[in-house]
Formats: C-alpha cells, structure tokens, sequence
C-alpha cells in the first residue's frame, strides 16, 4: 500500500529529497507520490517535519 501526503503539507521538499525511488513530485500546492512507484519504505514518513505522510 501506497504512502500519501495530506493537506498539511508544507511543500519543504524534504520527503522529495529521502525517496530512494523518486516517487515524490512537487504538485499544486503540495508534494504527491506516485503509488505506482512507491515502494513502501517508509523513508518520507520520518523526514516530514509535519508528519503530512501516512498509509494509504
């Protein structure tokens, strides 16, 4: 399953930075990850400062 970012997204880029997969873009106005491409790692959830990433 998926990770998602929700609205409290602050648009840092610091989940961009830490995907290993490069499943994470800028959107309008906050980041998305692609599910296709997630792998599941976790990696974006730790570096959020705003904790805006959870399981789908």
């Amino acid at each position: 399953m998926a990770y998602v970012i929700s609205d409290e997204c602050i648009a840092c880029g610091a989940c961009a930075d830490s995907c290993p997969v490069e499943a994470i873009s800028a959107g309008d106005p906050i980041y998305t990850i692609d599910a296709a491409a997630c792998t599941d790692c976790a990696a974006c959830v730790d570096t959020c400062p705003v904790d805006a990433i959870s399981e789908a």
